[in-house]
């Protein structure tokens, strides 16, 4: 009888197109799905509050569809690295699958377990899964990653098609005695002291399931997604980010079912843009580890930014700034946990160049509060946003938060739903109100500290 595998599952929290579960099915043999907290810094950067709240259900979804098919999703909480080769041992395995991560922490982790667990015997092999393109794969001619968008596309591109999506494993059988498992509810990653996620519950379905259904509505409105994805007001975006970020829809079945939904491109192009953007973070992750938390354009580290006052922080993370776009959109982040992508980039903007704000502030409150908190993205589009990185918006381009709010929601039906002190104003008022009782007065004054954030940027451009 073949021996059992075991299947690691990290950042691919999906039955369907996950290359390891399938290559321990095919393999014969009991197969144990096995999924480890492990909260070491040094590994993986610890997830934040909305984005544990997103696990928990993620999980509790993943086991549910494992109980259907008669299997079970073993928990574990620790060091990964003592963990997995325990649950091997455990399960009498003859294998350990994984699909591949990407921060530096996890990429050394797992170099040093799959050469401990083949010294002892066993067989053991990763997978490409969670991007389109292993980074390595898209590289100039000299072997180094591109640092420009576009061209990075362009290389991606002639790649040709991705790989097409992995049906779900026929059958998963189970070991007759399963390794000993956790209690999710025991890990404690909804919040209850108090409980802050009643939002995020009246916003999303976790899992696989609700990965799917989302990506089904996307293809049955891309030309929409085209036409309004800049629109606050309108549901029109994919909302697929925290899908993707958890594993629970893959960027190949996503690939494919938007190709199909529009065999002659004419409405697709933008949203697979969108998924390449994300690829190319990823190329930037890998080849700059410490994306998170350094400048890419060492020129910044001279950078005057203003001290991070408690009191002006809070005002930006609570929707007090006194400019309607701002307010609605940490206001919706707050409660549901995500935030329209054009409004990040307003409410990003507001923080480093209006305010002066170290972009690192902004970031880890997104870190903590996004459900979509990615490694990748969200460090990268920081420093697009600020200047500070690898292909970034120009410096002078400062999103105006009045302007791009007439512009993007010229009747304040987002400013409405988001700020209901401001909800009587009629659509000339609501973008710069004056004078409404319950609603702060701007924070700064726009033109100046605009003026103020290019003097910055000129001392450090001699």
């Amino acid at each position: 009888m073949t021996a059992a595998s075991v299947v690691w599952l990290r950042d691919d929290l999906r039955l369907s197109d996950n290359p390891a579960l399938t290559a321990a099915a095919e393999r014969g043999g009991p197969v144990v799905v096995l999924f480890v907290l492990d909260d070491d810094p040094a590994v993986t950067r610890p997830r934040g509050g909305a984005s544990r709240w997103w696990l928990h259900g993620s999980l509790a979804s993943l086991a549910d569809e494992l109980r259907s098919r008669g299997s079970a999703l073993v928990l574990r909480r620790g060091s990964a690295a003592s963990i997995v080769p325990a649950v091997a041992a455990e399960a009498g395995a003859g294998a350990v699958f994984w699909n591949r991560r990407y921060e530096a922490g996890e990429r050394e982790q797992d170099a040093s377990l799959k050469s401990a667990l083949r010294g002892q015997g066993l067989e053991v092999r990763s997978f490409a899964a969670s991007l389109l393109s292993e980074p390595e794969q898209v590289r100039r001619a000299d072997g180094e990653p591109y640092g420009v968008y576009s061209a990075y596309v362009r290389a991606a591109r002639a790649l040709g098609a991705p790989r097409e999506p992995l049906p779900v494993p026929a059958a998963l059988p189970a070991p007759s005695v399963p390794p000993s498992s956790d209690v999710l509810e025991d890990w404690e990653l909804l919040p209850t002291s108090p409980d802050w996620a009643a939002g995020l519950r009246d916003t999303w379905t976790p899992g696989e399931r609700g990965g799917g259904d989302r990506l089904a509505a996307l293809t049955g409105r891309l030309e929409e997604y085209g036409h309004d994805r800049d629109l606050p007001a309108a549901d029109a975006t994919s909302r697929l980010s925290p899908h993707l970020r958890n594993g629970e829809v893959s960027p190949h079945q996503v690939w494919h079912a938007v190709t199909a939904a529009d065999p002659a491109g004419r409405s697709s192009g933008k949203f697979l843009g969108e998924l390449l953007w994300r690829e190319f973070n990823y190329s930037l992750l890998t080849a700059h580890p410490r994306l998170g938390d350094e400048n890419l354009r060492p020129a910044f580290d001279r950078f005057p930014w203003n001290p991070a006052d408690p009191a002006v922080l809070e005002r930006w993370q609570r929707g007090r700034t006194g400019f309607p776009l701002v307010d609605a959109g940490m206001r919706q982040l707050w409660t549901t946990g995500w935030m329209h992508n054009r409004v990040r980039m307003v409410t990003a903007s507001f923080l480093v160049k209006n305010l002066l704000i170290d972009w690192r502030e902004g970031e880890r409150w997104f870190w903590d509060t996004l459900v979509d908190s990615d490694p990748a993205n969200n460090a990268a589009n920081w420093q697009w946003v600020a200047g500070t990185g690898i292909d970034p918006a120009p410096y002078f381009r400062v999103f105006n938060p009045v302007l791009q709010s007439r512009k993007f929601d010229p009747e304040g039906t987002y400013l409405r739903t988001w700020l209901p002190e401001l909800a009587h104003l009629d659509a000339a008022a609501i973008h710069e109100p004056r004078g409404v009782t319950g609603y702060p007065v701007p924070m700064v004054d726009l033109k100046a500290s605009r003026a103020a954030a290019l003097r910055a940027f000129d001392s450090i451009s001699g």
